[in-house]
């Protein structure tokens, strides 16, 4: 991959945990699992759920075992979930069992972050025309879904963001 794609790949990939730190920063079991409405979705899941969803959907890409399973990272979660659950499609009384420490949930980000970087130093500018999901119309090639990942874990982190900035005081306290 020429420099120029492999840099702002790598430094999108690179902008989603910052956010997600400030978002995490200073808040405890309640402010990480409160919603503003019963559907909504809450700090953590949205955190545990930006990682999970790079990770086993890079993973596959690279040619390497998701972290969530490799180096036990579905064992420290805990959760009751498959362990293959990425949180996508989730009910909302799923997402309210999604809890974790800012340090469990930013040490998987980081984890994620760096294999999804140290993949993106081995794709070279072919690779990225070369498709990898023939599922759809048209098919998917490896940038399309590249991309496609960063653009959800950017949104997600960006949703993070805006629900901390509407956590009550108290929560923050």
């Amino acid at each position: 991959m020429t420099t120029g794609a492999r840099q702002v790949l790598t430094d999108g990939f690179g902008r989603v945990g910052p956010v997600l730190r400030a978002a995490l920063e200073g808040t405890d079991a309640a402010a990480r699992t409160w919603r503003p409405t019963p559907q909504a979705t809450t700090l953590a899941w949205l955190a545990w759920h930006v990682a999970r969803g790079q990770d086993a959907q890079v993973a596959p890409l690279a040619g390497v075992e998701q972290l969530w399973t490799a180096e036990g990272w579905a064992d420290r979660f805990g959760l009751p979930f498959d362990r293959d659950a990425t949180g996508y499609g989730q009910s909302p009384d799923e997402v309210a069992l999604v809890d974790a420490s800012p340090d469990l949930l930013l040490g998987y980000l980081d984890a994620t972050t760096a294999q999804t970087v140290a993949y993106l130093e081995r794709v070279e500018d072919d690779d990225l025309a070369t498709v990898v999901d023939t599922s759809w119309d048209p098919p998917v090639t490896l940038g399309v879904r590249l991309v496609s990942i960063l653009d959800d874990c950017v949104q997600h982190a960006g949703q993070a963001a805006y629900l901390r900035g509407l956590l009550p005081r108290e929560l923050l306290a």
